[in-house]
């Protein structure tokens, strides 16, 4: 089936003249009156009546229009999708993330992503939540992960809520209980995380209308965790970035009212991210649903 022909009968129907189809196809008129002709004998059929008044539709031709329509827009349907594929082969994707979701989700999603798509790079870019934000203002990363809710001039998409922990020495005297109050962490020493989820942890301190008692603050979360193995303090922890590490020594406990913070990914416009980019956000939603279902 040539396809070329089927575009040029459409023309002579859309333009009601077989010159006017030349010249906009950039053909000879008699190359125009071949390929109808050519159809016709393919087909069977009489499409065209042609005269000195002009071309009209057949009966038969009146009948199979829309489907011919219909096939050239499948088939336009289908080069683009060509060209998506091409675009995809090859490329480079920048991802902004933060530590848990390097640890817990990363692997197994950059592991599928490269399997169907073996040509395009990843490139991380790792830092805390601020940072990552401005990469993907800034254009220095083309999405990444956030905590929600992020600056106005960006888009974002929802993943996943993450419960926050109260995290206390092993035999601590709270260890006893089911729940934590934050007003029993009042006269605890602090430890407070920084550059990461601080933001989160202070959210909450902030919602209760409390003020912990700070004895130290601390970027390394392996750090905040030796400490409060040490019996230094207590903090409060994502129970993601928890899950990624060696916990047998401490003590974790939810804290009363089941406090969480909201990861999603997000871009300066979801639309408008590149074929390769769009198809590596895709792919994370995609694992994560997976992962919700499981």
């Amino acid at each position: 089936m040539n396809l070329h022909k089927y575009q040029i009968f459409n023309t002579v129907v859309a333009l009601g003249s077989l010159t006017k189809t030349a010249l906009t196809l950039n053909l000879t008129q008699s190359a125009v009156s071949h390929a109808i002709s050519s159809l016709e004998s393919e087909l069977g059929l009489t499409l065209l009546i042609r005269n000195r008044s002009g071309i009209r539709l057949t009966d038969s031709g009146e009948r199979i229009l829309k489907k011919i329509k219909e096939l050239l827009q499948v088939n336009d349907q289908l080069l683009v999708e060509v060209d998506a594929i091409k675009g995809l082969e090859t490329g480079t994707v920048t991802l902004g993330t933060f530590s848990s979701v390097s640890i817990q989700w990363l692997p197994q999603i950059m592991q599928q992503f490269q399997e169907q798509y073996p040509a395009i790079d990843i490139q991380l870019l790792d830092g805390n939540y601020d940072e990552i934000e401005n990469w993907i203002i800034d254009g220095q990363a083309d999405l990444g992960f956030v905590h929600l809710p992020v600056a106005s001039t960006l888009q974002s998409i929802t993943l996943y809520q993450d419960q926050m922990l109260c995290v206390l020495s092993a035999h601590h005297p709270l260890e006893a209980y089911d729940h934590i109050e934050l007003e029993q962490l009042v006269q605890e020493p602090f430890i407070m995380p920084i550059a990461g989820c601080d933001t989160d942890v202070q959210a909450i301190w902030k919602q209760a209308h409390l003020q912990p008692s700070i004895k130290y603050r601390l970027e390394d979360d392996h750090a905040i965790m030796a400490m409060v193995k040490h019996g230094l303090g207590v903090s409060i922890l994502p129970k993601m970035m928890l899950d990624s590490m060696y916990t047998h020594d401490l003590c974790l406990r939810p804290l009363a009212g089941e406090h969480y913070r909201t990861i999603g990914i997000a871009a300066t416009s979801f639309t408008n991210l590149s074929p390769a980019a769009q198809k590596f956000s895709e792919c994370i939603q995609s694992a994560l649903q997976i992962k919700a279902i499981r």
